[in-house]
């Protein structure tokens, strides 16, 4: 499910100067195609997380910015991990 520029911005009622702050601080990460940026699933599932760290944990930027930095790190400490069972001959998680 990609989404351009406008569908993004209407999907999650944001203006431009808030989406381009979430870019800025990388905590969506569009593809950029010759058309204009294209937001993939991962950036949908993350904006959906930052609005309900917003309006049901009260975050703010910087705590928004630290909670998408370790949420980050602890996907590719799992994905590591699995690579290193597959590498052992190990169960799959």
């Amino acid at each position: 499910m990609a989404m351009d520029k406008q569908e993004f911005l209407e999907t999650f009622g944001l203006q431009v100067q808030v989406l381009d702050v979430w870019i800025e601080q990388q905590w969506l990460i569009p593809e950029k195609t010759p058309s204009g940026m294209r937001f993939r699933e991962i950036d949908v599932a993350r904006a959906r997380l930052i609005r309900e760290l917003q309006s049901e944990i009260g975050a703010n930027d910087a705590g928004i910015d630290v909670i998408l930095h370790l949420m980050d790190q602890l996907h590719g400490m799992r994905r590591v991990l699995a690579q290193l069972r597959r590498e052992m001959g190990g169960p799959q998680a």
